[in-house]
């Protein structure tokens, strides 16, 4: 059985997909731009302003099922520039110690509405 996650404290699916879905123990939580919900625009064009926003509005979808961010077992993050790798990982270990989650990053040649970065995750509870 699978349960569609839905809060307005991240920012609204732009096509035909739920902002997470509940199965079995497991949230899958939809890649996530760098869009704040209050504003519906990116936090800022930097990269470390969008991975913030990107994993707060994951944060905030977890919170709807009253989980933090430890719950998270596997990230995939997409950068338009691997050259952003860098400064993505030094936000990215604001939100998450150690053991971090699994991960995979990539290069895309691009991203809805601009974006530099997207993170989806998985995560137990």
């Amino acid at each position: 059985m699978k349960k569609a996650i839905q809060t307005s404290n991240a920012p609204s699916a732009i096509g035909p997909y739920s902002q997470a879905v509940r199965a079995n123990g497991f949230i899958f939580i939809s890649g996530q731009l760098p869009v704040d919900s209050s504003s519906n625009t990116f936090s800022g064009d930097d990269i470390a302003s969008q991975t913030h926003q990107s994993l707060h509005n994951i944060g905030s979808i977890l919170n709807e099922l009253n989980l933090e961010m430890n719950a998270i077992v596997k990230t995939t993050v997409y950068l338009t520039d691997m050259a952003d790798f860098q400064a993505m990982n030094v936000v990215y270990t604001e939100f998450f110690e150690a053991p971090y989650p699994a991960r995979a990053a990539v290069e895309v040649r691009s991203l809805p509405k601009g974006a530099r970065i997207e993170i989806a995750a998985v995560a137990i509870e």
